[in-house]
């Protein structure tokens, strides 16, 4: 896969249910750690640093503009990537 974090990236732990993010972390190591200690369920994605993730994907060749509306504020503030690294935990385990 094409991707590059030229600017470095985070880590970013979304709980099941949680309507914002409950950690941010500089590696997944970290976030692993924190993730198994309190048992959480949710999912941990790596984000690119001082870039949304929008513009990452159309850099990356990730993603393409195919209809006007996906140029629309709306669109962009609520894009997301399955191309991100990314993984699931249930009860502070990777499933």
């Amino acid at each position: 896969m094409n991707k590059e974090f030229n600017n470095g990236s985070i880590w970013v732990f979304h709980g099941e249910q949680g309507r914002f993010s409950s950690g941010v972390f500089t590696s997944q190591q970290i976030a692993e750690e924190w993730i198994k200690k309190h048992k959480l369920s949710g999912l941990l994605t790596e984000y690119p640093l001082n870039k949304g993730v929008y513009d990452w994907a159309l850099e990356n060749d990730l993603f393409s503009i195919k209809k006007d509306s996906h140029k629309s504020s709306q669109f962009i503030q609520g894009f997301t990537s399955g191309s991100q690294e990314h993984f699931h935990y249930e009860y502070g385990e990777l499933i």
